[in-house]
C-alpha cells in the first residue's frame, strides 16, 4: 500500500501542532520520520491511526481518500501503530492480548483459547516472529513484548506499520533482531514509517527520510548520502554537536561508597550480588550493561527505594543503609529515575507541581501546611526557562509534555539543587538529539562543579561520551571496571554479555 498525507493541519490551543505536513511512505519501503521531541511526529501518526481528527488535510491510501472517525476505521485500511509505551495487559497471557477486541469466541461468549494460540503462531511463523502464546506478557524481556504488538496489528491485517521510537527500550542485540523483523515485513510488502530519534539507526534502516521541525516538514534526506550532522542540524535548525566536549577529570573527596550491597527478590534469588564501588566528587562514573541485570536494583538501593539483604551504603563517609528515601533526598541525593512516566513525575499534575514534587512541603513553596503558589510559580518560570522546557507552559499537565521535554522537567527539578551526588539513570532515553546535547552539558557542567555523578545507561555511545570510569553490570554483580580511553565498545559488549575480566 501506498500512504499520502496530503496538507496536514492539526491546532490545539496555543500551538499548531501539524502544519500544513506533505509526505509520502512507499510501497514496501521504509520511510524514516524524525524531528525534535514536540516536532509533531505524534501528533501526525496519531491523525494516521484514527485518534486525532485533521482540522484539514487529506489522508490518501493507494490513490482513494480516507475519513477516520476513529481508530477502527483506521485499523479496517490497514494501518497499524506499535506504540513507543507498549499497550498490552501484563498480566495475559501473549494470545490473549494478541486477541482483545477481536477474540475469537465458543458459543458467542466463551474465548476459544486453542484458536488464539492457534492464531498467535500461525503470525510468528509466516513474520520470524518467535514467541510463546502461553506466556504471560509480565515475564517477557521488552524485545519479546514488542514481537507481541507486532503480532496484534499483523493479525488486524495490517500493511501499513506505523513504529513509534520502537528502539528507545532495547538493547544493542534486540534492535539487529529488530531490524531483521522489518526487512521481512518489507520483503512481504509491507509500508514501514519508523519513527525515531535515533539519526544512525534511521540512516541504518530507511529508504527515505523525513525532517519535521515546529510542526513543518524542513526537508528530506537520502540515507545512502546522508550524514547524522546534517539530520541533527536540520531537526534542530543549527549545528549540533553529536560528542560531548569535557576535559579531563579531577576527582576529588568520596562521596558515595557501597561495600558488598546485596539485594534478593521474594524466592530469595540474588538481585545484587556483593556490589563494590564508589564515585568520587568531579568524577561521573557510568553503568554500562544490559538491562535486566541489576542497574534498577543498584539505583533503588542507592536511593532508598528498596532495603539491602547484606552490605553497607555510605554517603561523605556517613552510613545510610537504613535511610528512608526523603533522608537521602535532604542529605543531598538527587535522582533522575529511568522511568519518567511512572516514577519520575505525576502526569495529571501541571508542571509547575511536579518542579516541587520532592520539596514542596519546605521553604519556600509551603509554609506550615499551606503551599506557596507564588512561590512555587516563579520558580517554575526560572526553570523551565533555564533548561528549555518547551512549551514553557507551567500550567500545562505532565503528560502533555514531549518525552524530551518532560525529560527536561525532571533533570530541572534535579539538578536545580546544589547537591553532592547526582544519580542518573538512563537520563537521554527516548528523546530526540537536541535534547539530549542539552542533557549531557548540564551532567558535564554538573561534573565540572564537583559534583559526583552516577549515570546508568543502556547506550554504550552515552556510557563512552560522558564516563570517567566504567563499570560494568552482569547478573548483578559488577564484572569489569575500565577507563574509556583504555578500551572499546567491543571489549565492553563482551562484558556485557556476561565475560569475566
Amino acid at each position: 500500500m501506498e500512504l499520502e498525507l496530503r496538507g496536514i493541519t492539526k491546532r490545539f490551543p496555543g500551538v499548531v501542532a501539524n502544519d500544513d505536513i506533505s509526505l509520502t511512505a512507499r510501497s514496501g519501503k521504509v520511510l524514516a520520520l524524525i524531528g525534535e521531541n514536540g516536532a509533531g511526529k505524534s501528533t501526525l501518526m496519531n491523525i494516521l491511526s484514527g485518534l486525532y481528527t485533521a482540522d484539514s488535510g487529506e489522508i490518501i491510501i493507494d490513490g482513494v481518500v480516507q475519513h477516520f472517525k476513529d481508530p477502527g476505521d483506521a485499523i479496517a485500511a490497514g494501518i497499524g501503530m506499535v506504540h513507543q509505551h507498549f499497550m498490552l495487559v501484563p498480566v495475559f497471557t501473549v494470545a490473549e492480548n494478541v486477541v482483545l477486541g477481536v477474540e475469537p469466541t465458543v458459543l458467542g461468549t466463551v474465548l476459544n483459547q486453542k484458536k488464539a494460540r492457534t492464531e498467535v503462531r500461525d503470525i510468528s511463523r509466516k513474520y520470524g516472529l518467535a514467541v510463546d502464546p502461553d506466556a504471560l506478557v509480565e515475564t517477557l524481556p521488552v524485545g519479546i513484548q514488542q514481537r507481541v504488538e507486532i503480532i496484534k496489528v499483523l493479525l488486524r491485517g495490517a500493511q501499513i506499520l506505523v513504529f513509534d521510537e520502537p528502539t528507545a527500550v532495547l538493547t544493542p542485540q534486540e534492535v539487529e533482531e529488530f531490524f531483521g523483523i522489518v526487512r521481512e515485513l518489507q520483503g512481504r510488502g509491507a509500508t514501514i514509517i519508523f519513527i525515531t530519534h535515533k539519526l544512525k539507526e534511521a540512516l541504518a534502516i530507511a529508504d527515505d527520510i523525513v525532517v519535521l521541525r515546529g510542526g513543518k516538514v524542513v526537508g528530506t534526506a537520502n540515507p545512502a548520502t546522508a550524514t547524522p550532522e546534517q539530520l541533527a542540524s536540520m531537526m534542530v535548525g543549527r549545528d549540533i554537536s553529536l560528542t560531548v566536549d569535557k576535559s579531563a577529570s579531577a576527582p576529588g573527596a568520596r562521596v558515595l561508597e557501597l561495600d558488598g550491597v546485596t539485594m534478593v527478590d521474594d524466592y530469595g534469588r540474588p538481585l545484587l550480588d556483593a556490589i563494590t564501588m564508589h564515585v568520587d566528587a568531579g568524577e561521573i562514573v557510568g553503568i554500562a550493561g544490559i538491562q535486566g541485570n541489576g542497574q534498577t536494583e543498584l539505583v533503588e538501593a542507592i536511593t532508598g527505594l528498596l532495603q539491602l539483604a547484606e552490605g553497607a551504603i555510605r554517603f561523605q563517609g556517613a552510613d545510610i543503609t537504613r535511610t528512608t528515601p526523603r533522608e537521602r533526598h535532604e542529605m543531598g541525593i538527587a535522582h533522575v529515575p529511568e522511568d519518567r512516566n511512572h516514577v519520575g513525575m505525576v502526569g495529571t499534575f501541571t508542571v509547575a507541581e511536579n518542579l516541587i514534587l520532592d520539596s514542596y512541603y519546605g521553604q519556600p513553596y509551603s509554609k506550615g501546611i499551606r503551599l506557596r503558589p507564588e512561590a512555587i510559580d516563579t520558580s517554575a518560570r526560572t526553570l523551565v526557562e533555564e533548561f528549555d522546557v518547551r512549551p514553557p507552559i507551567i500550567e500545562n499537565t505532565g503528560s502533555a509534555l514531549s518525552g524530551g521535554n518532560a525529560q527536561k522537567m525532571i533533570v530541572a527539578r534535579e539538578f536545580s539543587r546544589d547537591v553532592p551526588l547526582v544519580v542518573c539513570a538512563q537520563p537521554t532515553r527516548g528523546i530526540d538529539v537536541g535534547s539530549i546535547e542539552y542533557i549531557h552539558e548540564q551532567i558535564v557542567r554538573k561534573r565540572d562543579e564537583g559534583k559526583a555523578i552516577l549515570i546508568v545507561s543502556t547506550e554504550l555511545d552515552e556510557i563512552f561520551a560522558l564516563s570517567d570510569r566504567i563499570l560494568v553490570m552482569f547478573d548483578g554483580r559488577i564484572v569489569a571496571e575500565r577507563r574509556p580511553s583504555d578500551t572499546t565498545p567491543a571489549e565492553i559488549g563482551l562484558f556485557m554479555a556476561g565475560r569475566q575480566a
